[in-house]
């Protein structure tokens, strides 16, 4: 099987430092896989090579067969590349229902316009109230998206992102911020886009029990670079990755 998305020796520097340095993996459909590692890793600027806010030093990204190394996020996300940020990235003056209609409506190919035919919205509303109601948003639909509370701020993400129904699916620590009682609610929505078999998730994490309760896989980056791949059960068994990870001693990691 072709892999949905893949990178070759991926790395990017800053002056002398090797922020990614050499990372080279494969992701296939119906997968998910959580990117571990302490603070500085690189989990993040490697989301950001593969989404397209940053352009590598070197290696090459590809989704499927096709080089995207050199195109810009809109144009990757109209490949099928989707992205949710450790911060909300909505419109906080737009209604809820607004903010996924505009999500609803770029998929399309209309653009984010906000003014169109009446015609046209109402098959776009239709779409958009289909996507509040699997993110359980349909009784605020109304309200500014500033108005929501954090947890819900993120479904709303998460609602515009699978509005733009992409192939892959990239969250970067979507639990962020969000109290014991709130992260279900998102963790709830990531593994009801896991039941399709076509999509492939990719997902920055450092909550364990989010790790252990979601992962197909696990991809371990330290400094940078790739030291662990595989298995959740036994990446997270490997003395190194206790080590540097969960801060386990050398002698216990041994």
């Amino acid at each position: 099987m072709t892999p949905s998305l893949r990178t070759e020796n991926l790395t990017i520097r800053f002056g002398g430092h090797a922020a990614v340095n050499g990372v080279t993996c494969a992701f296939a459909p119906g997968e998910l896989t959580v990117i571990v590692g302490p603070n500085g890793a690189g989990k993040t600027t490697w989301f950001n090579l593969v989404s397209g806010q940053l352009r590598p030093t070197e290696g090459r990204i590809f989704k499927d067969d096709t080089d995207i190394t050199g195109l810009s996020p809109s144009a990757r996300a109209g490949m099928g590349i989707g992205r949710a940020f450790q911060l909300t990235s909505l419109f906080p003056k737009l209604s809820v229902e607004e903010n996924v209609r505009l999500a609803v409506q770029a998929r399309s190919g209309a653009g984010f316009r906000i003014f169109s035919r009446a015609s046209t919205l109402t098959g776009l509303r239709d779409e958009a109230r289909e996507f509040l109601r699997k993110t359980r948003l349909e009784q605020v639909a109304t309200l500014p998206a500033s108005a929501l509370p954090h947890g819900d701020q993120r479904k709303l993400e998460v609602a515009m992102l699978m509005a733009m129904q992409p192939d892959i699916y990239m969250f970067d620590e979507p639990t962020a911020g969000m109290s014991v009682d709130e992260a279900p609610a998102i963790l709830d929505l990531v593994a009801e886009i896991k039941k399709d078999n076509s999509k492939t998730i990719l997902l920055v994490e450092h909550k364990m029990d989010v790790v252990r309760a979601l992962a197909d896989r696990i991809v371990v980056l330290h400094n940078g670079e790739l030291i662990a791949d595989g298995k959740p059960d036994e990446v997270m068994a490997l003395p190194l990755v206790r080590q540097i990870y969960l801060g386990v001693g050398q002698e216990e990691a041994a």
